[in-house]
This record gives structure tokens, C-alpha cells and sequence, in this order.
């Protein structure tokens, strides 16, 4: 699967999984080279998700850099079909909230 593909059935998944979700596309002409490829917004949580076509996807140096920075403020993965149920469990406990009371 090529990763546009991949990308564009994630953020699907994902405004599914998270009703009410922004998922931002981060364009490769407004973020620095290397930025995470999709901004998830969640009430008042936020993660940052790198997309790949496969676990063996090459990295370039800034995507382990942003991501990495990333997960120091909040929440940051590389995603791809492997470990997708995983970090979509991660997303759950990180974007959990009781926000019918709030």
C-alpha cells in the first residue's frame, strides 16, 4: 500500500475512533522538512502522527528528531499497518476524558 493510501484511510479511522477529531495534513510546503505528517486534535489533546507505508519505511533524520521532540511535549509516534492497533490504543489513553460532563 503506497503511504498516501495508508495516510488517508488512518485519518478516516481516526475521525471514526475520535467523533469530532481535527486531523490536520501537514503539508510539506508550510512545516519544516521532517515534521510529523498529521496534527490530531481532540478536545484539549493533540498528537502528532508520522505515516509510513510499512514498518521497513526508510525514516529520514528529522522525522525521528520531530518526533521525538514531539513526544516530549505530548504524544508523537510513527504509525504504519504493524503497529497501527497499538498506537491507536495509545491515542485512546491519551485523548481519554469524560467530556460528556464537561
Amino acid at each position: 500500500m503506497l503511504e498516501s493510501k495508508y495516510q488517508a484511510t488512518l485519518k478516516e479511522k481516526l475521525k471514526k475512533i475520535f467523533p469530532g477529531c481535527v486531523v490536520l495534513k501537514n503539508d510539506g510546503s508550510n512545516v519544516p522538512q521532517g515534521f510529523p505528517d498529521l496534527t490530531v486534535i481532540y478536545y484539549d489533546r493533540w498528537a502528532m502522527l508520522e505515516c509510513k507505508a510499512s514498518e521497513k519505511s526508510s525514516h529520514r533524520p528529522q522525522q525521528d528528531y520531530y518526533v521525538q521532540k514531539f513526544r516530549q511535549m505530548g504524544y508523537a509516534s510513527f504509525i504504519y499497518p504493524e503497529n497501527e492497533e497499538e498506537v491507536l490504543n495509545e491515542l485512546k489513553s491519551v485523548f481519554q476524558h469524560d467530556y460528556e460532563n464537561s
